[in-house]
């Protein structure tokens, strides 16, 4: 009597124990809601530090805040990303600063200069941050590292959504004075941490513990800059 499986079983049992090539994606129905609120918290961080009525600072502060938001993203998805990634994924989405010194060199200007220069500053930083986590995000969710990026399709969705940013923005005209002023005050104080540490008078890992710790508000924001 043959006891040897016949070879449709032995296939079918070799199948079985080989791995799947495209392992399917975890069940994570948390994640969008946890990516909505990473996205709101920088968007109003923004807001923020589009008021800050020095020239340029604003670029600097709303920087750090994007830089915070792709590396909080990333990690919520799993996939790891280096600041130096993380900027040109942003200069590539937005060409630049280009457009964001125009608004900034209007604070330069004396009497309603910085008040113009703030609130348009302020609406198209935070507009812009909102496309920039929204393309991020999709494209972790679904493609995976920046390595996976379409570009053109990546441009694309990041026109489309600051249009959408826009709009959210003004959904959030009616946070009170407090959360303004708040979020003014980590934006300035991320813009000097970012300062401290180009300066070299801060290490990679000091700016890091210090900005983790200004936004997740364990400290008041002016009182962790050392």
């Amino acid at each position: 009597m043959n006891n040897e499986p016949s070879s449709d079983a032995a296939a079918e049992t070799h199948h079985d124990t080989l791995p799947s090539l495209i392992p399917a994606p975890p069940e994570r129905p948390d994640h969008d809601s946890a990516a909505d609120k990473i996205i709101r918290d920088h968007v109003v961080w923004s807001l923020g530090a589009g008021l800050i009525p020095v020239p340029f600072a604003d670029i600097a502060a709303v920087t750090a805040i994007q830089m915070d938001a792709l590396q909080q993203l990333a990690s919520l998805y799993d996939i790891a990303i280096t600041e130096a990634t993380g900027k040109r994924f942003v200069t590539a989405l937005t060409g630049g600063a280009v457009a964001r010194l125009g608004a900034s060199l209007i604070k330069a200007l004396p009497g309603v200069g910085s008040v113009i220069g703030g609130l348009s500053m302020s609406a198209l930083s935070a507009a812009s941050t909102y496309a920039v986590c929204q393309v991020a995000a999709n494209h972790f969710k679904t493609k995976g590292d920046f390595f996976e990026l379409d570009l053109d399709f990546a441009k694309k969705a990041y026109h489309e959504a600051l249009e959408k940013g826009k709009q959210f923005v003004k959904s959030l005209e009616g946070e009170s004075p407090e959360v303004k002023a708040e979020a003014a005050k980590i934006a300035a104080t991320l813009q000097r941490l970012t300062e401290l540490r180009d300066e070299g008078l801060l290490t990679e890992e000091e700016f890091a513990e210090k900005k983790a710790r200004v936004l997740s508000r364990e400290t008041a924001a002016e009182d962790d800059i050392a």
